[in-house]
């Protein structure tokens, strides 16, 4: 059952599209007979305090299949610049009317409900500017979490002015703390050595292994990390992939 606040819209934005640099077309790869980005919006749909969900891609022509996607999955989905994302995600916040919004990014098929819900919880009882469960990162890589006011959206929309502020979007607003008030989310111990995201054919194949193990999409972080433990092989399948620099785009 979603959780209703009728003091804040609650928009949950899903970024996707085709143009990945290090694993090109990576948001249609096979996981378990279906799209990882089937599985994203499924999983992000789980959270509780989520009014709406929206997958925000491209307006390139190779991201129609996302796009057909999004319709026979019944999401709304909105088309924007593809480089700009700041930009795609401000106007699909204001076309939606969201009054916080809560950016996922479509290479998490793992993202976890509880813990979107626990970030959107925190944002609405402290009122920040902007929340996160990686401003000190505690959870794996790839159970991303950000939620941010319109106001601090459409502020860093107008402001930002660098490049990689442009392509990930928060940026601008978490490294001016003097500007917004920040909340930073954290779990109840550190898993940060994890990497559940998927940027390249390792990625890929961790988490096909993964959801191997499990029937449906009910599974959470703790049952992950008790895999994990049973069969620490696994670990191993991604461990020396380098997390790209901020800079980098």
């Amino acid at each position: 059952m979603k959780e209703k606040s009728k003091q804040t819209k609650v928009v949950g934005i899903i970024q996707a599209r085709m143009g990945s640099t290090r694993l090109p077309g990576k948001v249609m790869a096979d996981i378990r007979g279906r799209p990882m980005l089937w599985h994203v919006v499924g999983r992000t749909r789980a959270a509780a305090t989520l009014d709406e969900v929206v997958v925000a891609t491209t307006t390139e022509a190779a991201d129609d299949v996302i796009v057909a996607l999004c319709r026979e999955r019944g999401v709304d989905c909105f088309r924007g610049n593809e480089k700009d994302v700041l930009d795609r995600y401000y106007k699909a916040a204001r076309e939606h009317t969201a009054d916080a919004v809560v950016r996922i990014t479509s290479d998490c098929p793992l993202i976890d409900p509880e813990i979107v819900d626990k970030t959107v919880r925190a944002f609405l009882a402290e009122q920040p500017d902007y929340a996160s469960n990686g401003v000190v990162r505690t959870y794996p890589r790839g159970l991303d979490t950000e939620v941010v006011t319109f106001r601090a959206l459409e502020l860093a929309w107008r402001e930002a002015r660098q490049p990689y502020q442009r392509t990930h979007v928060t940026p601008y607003i978490y490294e001016n703390p003097g500007r917004f008030r920040i909340l930073s989310v954290t779990g109840d111990g550190d898993f940060s050595a994890n990497r559940w995201t998927v940027d390249t054919p390792e990625d890929l194949e961790l988490v096909r292994a993964i959801y191997a193990q499990f029937e449906g999409e009910s599974f959470l972080l703790n049952d992950v990390l008790r895999l994990l433990e049973r069969e620490p092989e696994l670990a191993e399948i991604n461990r020396l992939v380098a997390q790209k620099a901020l800079r980098e785009g």
